[in-house]
Order: structure tokens, then C-alpha cells, then sequence
């Protein structure tokens, strides 16, 4: 959601700074075309006057209203270099305090000059100035808001597309962006005749909604292929149970000897696998339902330690009532117990302290893809760390989950797998 605020404060900005830099680029523009046109009023004003002025002194006429006078002392240099080569020209300067416009000319090897007020004009090229950058001001306030309007719009699409994201990455497959195909919730046409091409009138492309209609495409085909695997995999085991059944029945009435012992073994290990099968089939299915009761947590571990017949030692640091399946808690230590003997090494050592309990080997400790992603089925990570299934850990994932049970996968410093279990701690309501 950070990220996307900042996308949001991003978008906004640049929309803002573009502004920034046309209204910039305009205002210089019109404050250069304005100025050229006030200020060359001024200056032919006063180049008109100027050649009223030297006819007048060519004729020894008076000069009328006109403000002029031979070398002035005021006379800018430049324009009286300008004059001593010949020329006439004009330039704004000042006149003791007050600015003015002057034109000057040569008149008998002098200088005649004549100057107007520019003070006004001046003032009036400051108020223009003025009201452009308040102009300015505004429209990048203006797109400013509205940029920020637009942004915010697209962030929280984004973030309504992200949410999704991440409640399918946590295996919520049923979670849907359902952003509108045109953008208001109509259909607007689509493959009229059959023939398997889009007919509906182009529209302006929306980029935020065809990444929410790909992740909502993307959801159903993986829950379509999910749903099919568990399917599969519950058929395949139900249609396995019943003659493993009769096959163990029958290896039973074989004659005692090494053949009898490696059938058996083999069928026991088949019959293992098909109810464990079955099992990850209904806690796919979501029909598993925990009866939860109050029991003593440190009683039950040894208890459950005891019974999984795999050698560990058990360690009450600090005991505690919680609220738990005892019969799904038992298969979740055996579980652990079974995939720490064998693919780690012993000791292994169980810790009840309070609501947490902790399985702990001195193997080489969890795959780093199984810390990050969890275990998965018929994957066991490195085939060089014992043989397996990877049914138990992702049996012991989907009972954590029906007990909700926090369950964490780690390695320790100095070596060994380390899985961490976090009960809830709480009461039953009482009856009535």
C-alpha cells in the first residue's frame, strides 16, 4: 500500500511539474510578445518625437510640448555613442530618479536628445508579469488536484488488484478483482455471430483493468486445475483403498518368511500413502471441522510424543490450558516427529513453552525453498536427504490451519530444522 501511495504522489507530481514547465514556457512567451509590443509602443512614441523635435531645431522652431534638450547629462552612454557616429536610436534609462524612455540624434555635432516617462509603462509590465504567474498558479493548482484525483482513482484500483493478489497467493482461490469488462459494467457486445472474434466497437484502453481481468483469468484457471488435482488425487485414492484392503487380507494368509515381511511392508507403506491421500483430500475440501476442547498442553505433547513411537525429548519450560483438537494436535506431532527422524537427525527435542510448542532436529535443517513457499505435495526439496512423499508436512500445514494453529518453518543457527507451533490460548463458551 506504500508503494502505491507513492505511485500515487508520483503521478501527481509530474502531472503538476509538466504543468510547471508549460505555464512556464507560456508565461515567458507572452510576457516577451507583450513586452516587444508595449515597450515598442513607447520607443515609436518616442522615435516620433525625436524627429519632431529635430525638425523643429532644424528650422530653430520651438519645440512645442516636448521634453528635449542638447547633451544632457542624464543621456545613457551608449546612446551617445550611438549619436556620435551619426545614428539616432533609443534605449530606457533614467532621468534623475523617475525611468524614461530616451531617443536621441546628432543635431550640429551635439546630441539632441528627448525622453518620455516610463514609470507607468514599467508598472504596467509588472502587473502583466504579475497576473501571469498568478495564472500559473492556479493551473497548476488546478491539474495539481486533479492529477491527484485521477492517481488516487488508479492506486486504489491498483490496490483493490493487489488484495486480490495476495488473498490468492494465501489460497483464497474464490477472491476476484471483478473490474467491469468496458469499464461501466456493460457487457457492450462481444462475439455476436459466432465466429470466435470481438466485434464490439473499439474503446479507450484501460491498463489497470486488463491487469485485473488477466489476475481474475489467472485465478480461475488455477482454481479450475487445483480443484481437478484434488479430484484426482481423492479418486485415485478411494479407488486404491478398497483392493489395498483385500491385498493386505490376503498377504496375510502367506506363509511366514522374508517374502511375507517385504509384501507387507510395501503394502502398509501403499496403504499409508492412500490414507494420507484421503486425508489432504478432505482438508482440500474444507468439510474438516476441529471439536475443540481445553486441555493442558505440556500433558498432551508427552502423551502424543509417547504414543508416535519415535524417540524425542520433551521439555515443559512453562505449562498452560489451551483450546485444541487433541486427536488432530496428535497427528500434527507424530507428523513432525516422523519428518524429523527421517530426514534430520537426532536429538530431537520438543519444547512446550506456554501456547508454543517447538520441533527441533540436528539435521541439515529445511530446504530454503521450503522455508519460503511451505511444503507441497510429492516434492521433499533435495532427493539426496532421504525418500518421501511430502505429504506429512503438507498434512501438518492444512491441520495447523484447521486448528488455527501458527505454524512456522525455520532452520536454527548452529543446524536442524525448527517448526514452531503457536496455539490459541481461549475458553470455551459456557453452555446456556
Amino acid at each position: 500500500m506504500r508503494a502505491l501511495s507513492s505511485l500515487r504522489w508520483k503521478i501527481a507530481l509530474t502531472t503538476t511539474a509538466v504543468c510547471c514547465a508549460v505555464a512556464a514556457a507560456l508565461g515567458i512567451l507572452v510576457h516577451n510578445v507583450v513586452a516587444r509590443q508595449i515597450v515598442g509602443e513607447v520607443r515609436a512614441k518616442a522615435e516620433a518625437d525625436l524627429d519632431h523635435a529635430l525638425g523643429h531645431y532644424e528650422y530653430g522652431t520651438s519645440h512645442g510640448d516636448v521634453d528635449v534638450a542638447l547633451d544632457p547629462p542624464d543621456l545613457p552612454g551608449p546612446l551617445r555613442e550611438l549619436v556620435a557616429r551619426g545614428d539616432t536610436g533609443s534605449m530606457v534609462g533614467s532621468r534623475g530618479d523617475e525611468p524614461v524612455m530616451w531617443a536621441a540624434g546628432p543635431a550640429d555635432d551635439q546630441a539632441l536628445a528627448i525622453w518620455i516617462p516610463y514609470g507607468n509603462t514599467r508598472d504596467r509590465l509588472r502587473d502583466i508579469d504579475t497576473a501571469i504567474l498568478a495564472s500559473a498558479g492556479l493551473a497548476a493548482g488546478v491539474v495539481a488536484l486533479a492529477g491527484l484525483f485521477l492517481a488516487g482513482r488508479i492506486s486504489r484500483r491498483l490496490a483493490t488488484t493487489a488484495a486480490v493478489a495476495r488473498r490468492i497467493s494465501s489460497g483464497d482461490l474464490d477472491a476476484r478483482v471483478g473490474f467491469p469488462a468496458d469499464g461501466d459494467g456493460r457487457d457492450g457486445g462481444g462475439d455476436r455471430d459466432g465466429d470466435g472474434e470481438d466485434r464490439r466497437p473499439a474503446r479507450s484502453r484501460d491498463e489497470v483493468r486488463d491487469v485485473a481481468q488477466a489476475l481474475d483469468s489467472m485465478a480461475e484457471s488455477l482454481q479450475a486445475r487445483l480443484e481437478a488435482e484434488k479430484r484426482f488425487t481423492a479418486d485415485v485414492a478411494h479407488e486404491l483403498r478398497t483392493p489395498l484392503t483385500g491385498s493386505l487380507a490376503a498377504a496375510a494368509l502367506l506363509p511366514e518368511g522374508r517374502p511375507k515381511e517385504m509384501i507387507n511392508d510395501r503394502l502398509k507403506a501403499l496403504h499409508r500413502l492412500t490414507e494420507d491421500l484421503l486425508e489432504i483430500s478432505r482438508l482440500d475440501s474444507g468439510v474438516e471441522r476441529a471439536e475443540p476442547a481445553q486441555v493442558e498442553l505440556g500433558r498432551v505433547v508427552r502423551r502424543a510424543v509417547a504414543a508416535s513411537g519415535h524417540e524425542a525429548t520433551v521439555r515443559v519450560l512453562r505449562d498452560t490450558v489451551v483450546l485444541t483438537d487433541r486427536r488432530r494436535l496428535d497427528r500434527i506431532l507424530a507428523n513432525l516427529l516422523v519428518n524429523s527422524h527421517k530426514h534430520g537427525r537426532p536429538p530431537v527435542e520438543v519444547t512446550v513453552e506456554g501456547p508454543v510448542v517447538v520441533v527441533r532436529d540436528h539435521g541439515p535443517g529445511y530446504p530454503p525453498e521450503l522455508i519460503e513457499q511451505g511444503p507441497r505435495r510429492f516434492r521433499t526439496g533435495d532427493p539426496g536427504r532421504g525418500r518421501g512423499h511430502g505429504l506429512g508436512l503438507t498434512i501438518v500445514v492444512g491441520q495447523a490451519a484447521v486448528l488455527e494453529i501458527g505454524l512456522t518453518f525455520a532452520n536454527a543457527p548452529d543446524g536442524g530444522a525448527v517448526t514452531t507451533l503457536r496455539l490459541p490460548v481461549g475458553r470455551l463458551p459456557e453452555a446456556g
